[in-house]
């Protein structure tokens, strides 16, 4: 009672004219597809050609065809009494004891499906007729997630509460197709010619609760994926990084409404397509970006480019030449302060490299000391050498 296997793998040309009639996957599925009831191959069609046959059910001595990436089940009054997903083909009989039931010898399939078949296995003999079903066992792509409002979560490198609106995509696996099936798929899916269970179905009530079921996960994927244990994941890098958003979101998912242990599923990989900051975390964010802008060995290059703009703003206009020398002395302290505290981070609390300069420096400085301090900017490379003659000439001058 069970399955005898012809072959391994695709049908091969030896097997082409005894199998013109067999059963396998409709023609034409997409790859969202979940569930489809099994379709007899034309008598005339030959090899792999599919036709949408009516008789979904299988009887004694029928020849089906397993393709790769599909699980076949067959089932009797809503119990299962056939598992395979070995691809190749097999044929089906009621009245040999030695015939099997199970195929699942290779990949990941059996030791996680085994404990369903032993669950949901029919109790007594099969009939002469079963309702045969695939499960897709493939990624399944495509499926979106999206929020019309903000979702709100804690960012601890923020260090505060951040909001935002995003939408995005994501793959999952069927890892279980027995428990996928009896756990979750309606039982209108599995009816003798039932239409495929799509995952991107909009008529589908139970696809339309898993997109409900990852929008009000994604609070919680987003805030897993900040607060990673031992890691500072900035929320800019989740739009890049599939891969981990994926593990925060299937997560968040299996805590809240348990896919893998309730349904056989598994989310594989998501991506953000798109993310909306509200105004708080816009301005946040940008703070942090001026901040990081000012660290390091950046840091100083952008403090001194600041304060060479500012020299050279002073010196086009015509009246400040005293108020530019004010500018500079002033900036040169500033620049070399700011260096040393940046370049110094175990100096004690408190301490500052920059001196407060008096406020009238510009008005009372030497000409030969204003000179000394625009050579010295010189050399560190702050201005250049048309820069420092232009200055030096209004100095002179003055």
């Amino acid at each position: 009672m069970g399955f005898f296997k012809a072959f391994s793998g695709a049908l091969g040309g030896a097997f082409a004219d005894q199998w013109r009639d067999f059963y396998t996957v409709p023609a034409g599925l997409s790859g969202t597809v979940g569930v489809c009831s099994a379709v007899r191959s034309g008598a005339d069609a030959q090899r792999s050609s599919n036709t949408s046959g009516s008789d979904y059910v299988i009887t004694n001595g029928s020849l089906i065809l397993v393709p790769e990436g599909f699980a076949l089940i067959t089932m009797e009054n809503g119990a299962v009494t056939g598992f395979v997903s070995d691809p190749g083909g097999y044929q089906w009989t009621s009245d040999n004891i030695n015939a099997r039931s199970y195929f699942a010898d290779s990949g990941f399939v059996d030791a996680i499906v085994k404990q369903s078949w032993e669950r949901f296995k029919y109790g007594g003999p099969p009939a002469a007729a079963q309702v045969a079903l695939f499960v897709n066992l493939k990624e399944i792509p495509n499926n979106k997630f999206g929020t019309q409002s903000e979702i709100y979560f804690d960012d601890a490198y923020l260090n505060t509460q951040v909001g935002a609106r995003a939408h995005g995509t994501y793959t999952l696996r069927i890892v279980d197709p027995i428990l996928f099936l009896k756990g979750f798929v309606p039982v209108q899916y599995y009816a003798p010619g039932a239409f495929p269970f799509y995952f991107t179905d909009f008529n589908n009530a139970a696809a339309n609760q898993l997109f409900s079921e990852v929008v009000g996960s994604l609070a919680g994927a987003f805030s897993a994926y900040v607060n990673a244990s031992g890691k500072q994941h900035r929320i800019t890098a989740i739009q890049s990084d599939s891969v981990g958003f994926a593990q925060s979101l299937s997560q968040a998912v299996e805590q809240a409404y348990h896919w893998r242990y309730d349904r056989g599923l598994q989310i594989v990989k998501a991506t953000v397509m798109a993310i909306d900051y509200d105004e708080g975390t816009k301005a946040l964010l940008a703070k942090v970006q001026q901040a990081d802008a000012l660290m390091g060995a950046r840091g100083n290059a952008n403090l001194q480019a600041s304060f060479a703009d500012g020299l050279r703003a002073a010196g086009e206009n015509p009246d400040g030449g005293a108020l530019g020398m004010g500018f500079m002395g002033m900036g040169m302290q500033a620049a070399g302060g700011a260096a040393g505290a940046m370049q110094q981070p175990n100096q004690a609390p408190g301490y500052s490299a920059v001196q407060p300069s008096p406020t009238d420096a510009a008005s009372g400085e030497d000409p030969y000391e204003r000179l000394a301090k625009l050579k010295n900017l010189l050399d560190q490379g702050v201005i250049s050498q048309e820069e420092f003659d232009a200055a030096k000439a209004k100095v002179l001058d003055g």
